[in-house]
């Protein structure tokens, strides 16, 4: 009889896992403690608004290629990709709005007229980001990051300087350009996403890569249609899922893990992949003898940010936005200091609107707009709904000043979301919406591992291990969570 394994929580890793877990014959089971498969990316619909909750935006589109391909399928057998042009908009503090082609030499073209040389240097960076991109989504990011002996590789060490572990990618990006909005463009990514950009290492610029070349997609119907479609794909494979099934704790005996309580019952099992968030299932489902990390070590820890979400219906359609829209008409450096060094409610905090009926009929009604705008906040900031109306109210006074429009009033559907969300829904820690900082303390060898060794058969993937936060990552560790089990449950 084949092995059983348990996979706790149903995000992107655990799905991933869940798959290749599978097709090597093991019999799997994905226990969830929400009423849909998804982890973060779930979906939910509401007087005729159907809207993403999570992950909005899709990048590296060769990532979702090659998980498909592993099992002999296409992308276009679940969904439809189309390519958004322009990619983004962006508003200035400058009072400028760019909006970002999705052809090259156009983006070439938009920054040579904001600085001489500009396009030249482009192509340089670009260059260097994408060797970084095949260096470590091909290699670095496929290990799991257990010893430093797995880099131990002529690649990694031909390139070593090359890849910048030990440059800040703020200097890097200032190696190239000196337009303050280029350099905001450039750093953005990694801004929202982990870090300050002083505090990230300049091997992160490989996301600039992923961003201006390989270019920014959207699965018609939504994000949720790559959750539905990892989700039918591992049932077809004899995944069984389990919704509203939490899991309670991980019993363990001799430094084995012999099965799982789930809403009150046990359940025997051979083996135990944990793709819930790390600190929880450390911290509530273990015995403390059984914890690899204590409470200092996840204290001192560097987390990326959290987030005041809000979904909204609008009765009428809203010119000047384009489904992505950054607004960094306020400070970039201010708001970057409120979360990461000085952590407090920022005071004009940069925002991120997303509106997806600007190009998919389907999620609003007709001659409708459905928007999700997102503030990224620092993590362990506990909100209330006053403040949460006083923040809405905030960017929605901005967005009327830059799009010339009214928009308050126009309101027919709101939903909040923020810190306390998180946490009941994700039991978040701290809340964060992201996992870990991207800083090198936390890269590689150094981020939670993914494996126990006070617990042979206990396993870990998602965005708190390796490789990191995102959604391609998580489906990268989905994969490499399932080679290590294969190596140690036989």
């Amino acid at each position: 009889m084949s092995k059983q394994i348990a996979i706790i929580g149903s995000g992107f890793s655990s799905l991933s896992a869940a798959c290749y877990l599978a097709k090597a014959g093991y019999q799997v089971e994905v226990f969830e403690k929400n009423e849909q498969t998804g982890g973060r990316a779930r979906q939910f619909s509401s007087d005729g608004f159907t809207f993403d909750m999570g992950p909005s935006w899709y990048w590296m589109p060769d990532v979702f290629d090659r998980f498909f391909a592993d099992f002999s399928k296409k992308v276009s057998d679940y969904y439809q990709l189309l390519r958004l042009d322009p990619s983004y908009s962006v508003y200035f503090q400058n009072g400028e709005k760019w909006d970002i082609p999705a052809d090259y030499s156009a983006f070439k073209a938009l920054l040579e007229s904001k600085e001489v040389g500009a396009s030249d240097r482009l192509d340089q960076f670009i260059a260097d980001a994408k060797y970084k991109y095949d260096v470590g989504i091909n290699d670095l990011v496929t290990k799991p990051s257990l010893s430093f002996t797995e880099f131990i590789d002529w690649r990694v060490i031909v390139g070593s300087l090359k890849l910048n572990l030990f440059n800040s990618f703020s200097d890097h990006v200032r190696k190239y350009f000196k337009h303050p909005n280029i350099i905001e463009l450039m750093e953005f990514p990694v801004l929202f996403l982990g870090a300050k950009p002083s505090k990230t290492p300049a091997l992160y610029s490989l996301m600039n890569y992923a961003d201006i070349s390989l270019g920014t997609w959207y699965p018609q119907g939504g994000m949720y249609n790559i959750v539905a479609a990892m989700t039918k794909l591992a049932s077809s494979l004899g995944v069984k899922f389990h919704l509203n099934h939490r899991v309670s704790k991980i019993e363990v005996k001799e430094g084995t893990a012999n099965g799982i309580v789930v809403n009150d019952k046990y359940l025997n099992f051979d083996a135990v992949v944990a793709g819930a968030d790390y600190h929880h299932v450390e911290q509530h489902l273990l015995e403390a003898k059984y914890r690899k990390y204590d409470q200092k070590y996840w204290d001192s820890r560097i987390m990326a940010p959290s987030s005041l979400i809000y979904y909204l219906g609008f009765d009428k359609k809203i010119d000047g936005l384009q489904h992505h829209n950054l607004f960094f008409d306020e400070s970039f450096n201010d708001h970057a200091i409120e979360i990461y060094d000085t952590p407090k409610w920022p005071s004009k905090p940069l925002f991120y609107v997303s509106c997806p009926s600007k190009i998919d009929p389907t999620v609003a009604p007709e001659g409708h707009e459905n928007i999700f705008i997102l503030i990224p906040t620092a993590p362990d900031m506990k909100e209330d709904k006053e403040l949460m109306e006083m923040y809405l109210n905030d960017v929605l006074k901005r967005m009327e000043r830059l799009l010339k429009t009214n928009l308050k009033n126009n309101i027919i559907y709101k939903r909040f979301y923020g810190y306390s969300d998180f946490v009941s829904d994700y039991n978040s820690f701290k809340g964060n919406a992201y996992g870990l900082a991207n800083t090198l303390s936390q890269t590689a060898i150094f981020k939670p591992s993914m494996i126990n060794k006070k617990v042979k058969n206990l396993f870990f993937t998602g965005q708190l291990t390796t490789p990191g936060p995102g959604v391609p990552p998580s489906i990268i560790s989905g994969k490499v969570v399932s080679e290590l089990v294969q190596k140690k449950v036989n």
